[in-house]
């Protein structure tokens, strides 16, 4: 007879039981503990393969990051020297913040076309069309010119960089530009033109050996001085604007910079430059455009109705500058942070000594575009312009022969033919 439900969870005799009972309480806890055991082992056993797998991930995306980041890698290094490969006897090797703006662009072309290695840093920004930058950047790419994408105020970027070439020359060009733009966003001029000097000389000041450092600071320092022309031993204490003020700003800081660690520093203070490839938020770029869409431009006037004049300045004088300062340059005195003995400072004007009016300037433009302007005359705005600028260069002619060469009228022309052929305008406006 099968036993029944009840004889199963109760047995006849209790002394069998409670012996019965002991033994599988022992064996329910021995299977439990075991079980348990187990699980244990395999939790351990699943952290620990977590962990590894983790640790594996987290290995696999430094060195995925090492190898294939937009800098830094084995790849990035070898790239970086290439680049800064000097080709000529007595050449250097020149770091150009900036790279890929107007200035640089020309300035790394020019360096590179001599022998001379070139490396480039640029954060192409959104000031203005980023995708003229990335065409500049497509020019030095097919030079051989390699252009890192970043900003001047990424210490560990510029300190990985001098790792990785022992740079004889700063060509620091970066800047946030333009006037008017101030006025609308400020702390854009600070961070850049102010901040991101003195990451770049922190970074120079420790290098070893350090290099020698060339930079652009601005006409606009001059701001509400009258004296005419402007001359590098002129007053510069009154900016007429917060850029003019950071550039200004720009010259105190390296002088301390010279006269603390060591640095030689040399400052060009640019006058209007203009060309191919130029920035198209400066006047003779905007009234190009607006004139070819039929638009009207604009055409500020000075006080008692005077025309506002410019020391317009073509794009290649401007390049012979930085090279001749480059090329005249001394030996930083410093090494590893530490000042040796003094160290050479100097500031060059770079401009062209011809003053041309705007008026004038747009009469040029009509002639070689063969369109009229629609001109609309109005009062120049509180907005941090000046009406003139006039460049005194003798300094510089003394110390490294400047002499700009293209006037106005010649320089406008080769303008117009590359704006034209970039923004594939086919008609043959200039003969």
């Amino acid at each position: 007879m099968p036993p029944s439900l009840e004889d199963e969870l109760f047995p006849s005799t209790p002394g069998r039981f409670k012996m019965e009972r002991a033994h599988t309480m022992n064996r329910q806890f021995h299977r439990c503990f075991v079980s348990t055991s187990t699980m244990f082992l395999w939790a351990l056993f699943l952290i620990a393969l977590t962990a590894s797998y983790l640790s594996f991930q987290s290995f696999m995306d430094s060195g995925s990051r090492y190898f294939s980041a937009s800098w830094g890698g084995i790849q990035w290094e070898k790239q970086v020297r290439n680049s800064a490969q000097i080709r000529r006897s007595g050449g250097m090797a020149v770091l150009v913040t900036g790279a890929a703006g107007f200035v640089g662009t020309h300035a790394s072309l020019a360096l590179k076309k001599r022998g001379d290695g070139v490396v480039g840093i640029d954060n192409f920004n959104s000031y203005y069309d980023p995708s003229l930058k990335r065409a500049r950047k497509s020019l030095l790419n097919n030079h051989g010119i390699l252009v890192v994408e970043g900003d001047v105020n990424d210490g560990r970027l510029l300190a990985k960089l001098f790792d990785a070439v022992a740079f004889t020359h700063v060509m620091h060009l970066a800047a946030q530009a333009g006037v008017r733009y101030a006025m609308e966003n400020p702390q854009s001029y600070v961070q850049s033109n102010i901040a991101g000097l003195v990451t770049l000389l922190e970074v120079c000041k420790s290098a070893n050996p350090q290099p020698a450092i060339v930079w652009a600071s601005s006409s606009s320092v001059y701001g509400l001085n009258e004296e005419v022309p402007f001359s590098e031993s002129d007053r510069t204490d009154q900016p007429a604007s917060l850029y003019a003020a950071t550039k200004k700003a720009g010259e105190e800081i390296t002088h301390a910079y010279n006269h603390i660690y060591g640095l030689s520093i040399t400052g060009l203070r640019f006058f209007t430059v203009y060309g191919p490839w130029g920035r198209p938020d400066m006047a003779y770029f905007s009234f190009t455009r607006n004139i070819l869409q039929g638009k009207s431009i604009t055409v500020y006037r000075g006080k008692n109705q005077v025309d506002l004049a410019r020391d317009f300045t073509y794009i290649d004088d401007i390049v012979k500058g930085c090279l001749g300062s480059l090329d005249t340059t001394k030996r930083s005195t410093g090494s590893g942070g530490k000042k040796r003995g003094p160290a050479q400072y100097r500031i060059f004007n770079l401009g062209n000594t011809s003053p041309v009016t705007v008026p004038e300037l747009v009469n040029i433009l009509e002639r070689h575009l063969k369109v009229k302007a629609k001109r609309n005359i109005v009062d120049m705005p509180g907005n941090g312009d000046v009406p003139f600028t006039h460049a005194n260069i003798s300094y510089a002619q003394r110390e490294f022969g400047y002499k700009p060469t293209t006037d106005l009228q010649t320089g406008l022309k080769k303008f117009v033919r590359w704006y034209l052929s970039y923004y594939g305008y086919s008609r043959n406006i200039v003969n």
